[in-house]
């Protein structure tokens, strides 16, 4: 799918991608450092982050396509290498989402003698899983800003007027 209807797929996945990547780090720092949010949001997050871990390939694919139909640019270069790193940010997110969600699941249905995992009683785990979340949610918002700001110069730079 490179193209719908008529328009390049990557102008219309992208926003996808730049909507629910930052929405799923946000409730990744939201789960990791709130329980009652944790519990609500947890299962709801992870599967959002996975849905990101598929269609950035996708977008990232789609504006590969575009990158070649089009004249060779060092800003459009630029994007798509940067473009590239935005897996990163959301394979991050969806294993610490995931990560959540099982510590979760783990410390609300305590069955005896079944074995744990990933210390769900455990503070000093919390808390470091959320350090952890925390960063990764800055990391992948400002990887998805710095992605969009490359994009926007590499089409807008040169094609508007200067008034």
């Amino acid at each position: 799918m490179q193209t719908v209807n008529g328009l390049p797929a990557h102008v219309l996945l992208v926003h996808a991608v730049v909507v629910l990547l930052p929405l799923s780090a946000a409730l990744l720092a939201l789960t990791a450092i709130w329980p009652a949010g944790r519990r609500r949001l947890a299962g709801p997050n992870v599967i959002l982050a996975l849905l990101v871990v598929v269609l950035v390939p996708i977008t990232t694919s789609a504006g590969e396509w575009l990158e070649h139909q089009l004249a060779p640019d060092a800003l459009i270069r630029r994007h798509a290498q940067l473009g590239d790193t935005a897996i990163y940010a959301a394979i991050a997110v969806a294993v610490l989402a995931a990560i959540i969600w099982w510590r979760q699941r783990e410390g609300t249905s305590p069955a005896a003698g079944r074995r744990t995992y990933l210390a769900p009683s455990s503070t000093a785990v919390t808390a470091t899983i959320a350090v952890i979340a925390l960063v990764a949610s800055g990391a992948a918002v400002y990887d998805i800003v710095r992605i969009g700001d490359s994009g926007a110069k590499a089409s807008w730079t040169d094609r508007v007027a200067a008034r």
